[in-house]
């Protein structure tokens, strides 16, 4: 079974305050004489499920065309958590976390949201958290939240610690119909020269056997 844990990009789409919404103008038209229908898209790197580039917040930071695709494909855990806002610590996540699984999912209240609502006030992974799971070998962090720091947060902790550890982090994911649990996960970033993030096509497919 697949889940597809995409957020739907369309112009209803919620982005982060000031970016760049979704527009599709077309300019190619079967009905009035053309061989074809053709459309320009404009939005956001950050538009709906995203992979961040290490380049969105770090100076010298790879851009996705550089971005080994590892990551972004394999065993993955789904974990659901209760917490509305604030920061998430280890213990929320120790006693369901299986490091045979070196992708991690946390899914909150953020994939019930429709997609046209954009939430300020959402729980976040802490730059603890980040080190618990590096130290676990965790290659890749996907939330269901907008960011993997604070809507306010001006240091970006976790996206720091993410990259000092080589962590991958998906954002904006759309967990509401996935059960907690094992699944692979297949999430690849468009391979994008020059830039900050990409979006993806991001879905989890049912393991055979679970372990």
């Amino acid at each position: 079974m697949l889940y597809d844990i995409s957020r739907t990009i369309s112009p209803d789409l919620a982005v982060w305050t000031g970016d760049t919404p979704f527009s599709a103008v077309q300019q190619l038209h079967i009905g009035q004489g053309d061989s074809v229908n053709l459309f320009t898209l404009t939005m956001s790197a950050h538009t709906g499920s995203h992979a961040d580039a290490p380049y969105h917040y770090l100076p010298d930071g790879a851009h996705p065309d550089a971005l080994a695709l590892d990551p972004y494909l394999g065993r993955a855990q789904v974990i659901h958590l209760t917490r509305r806002e604030g920061g998430i610590l280890p213990d929320e996540i120790a006693p369901k976390f299986r490091p045979d699984a070196p992708r991690l999912l946390l899914r909150t209240w953020c994939s019930d949201l429709p997609d046209h609502t954009f939430p300020t006030e959402f729980p976040y992974p802490t730059a603890h958290l980040v080190d618990w799971l590096a130290a676990r070998g965790v290659l890749l962090l996907g939330v269901d939240m907008p960011s993997v720091d604070a809507y306010t947060s001006q240091t970006l902790d976790a996206h720091k610690r993410l990259a000092a550890h080589g962590i991958r982090n998906l954002e904006t994911l759309y967990l509401r119909e996935v059960p907690e649990g094992f699944y692979e996960l297949i999430a690849l970033p468009l391979k994008i020269a020059g830039v900050c993030g990409s979006p993806v096509r991001a879905v989890l497919r049912t393991l055979v056997a679970e372990g």
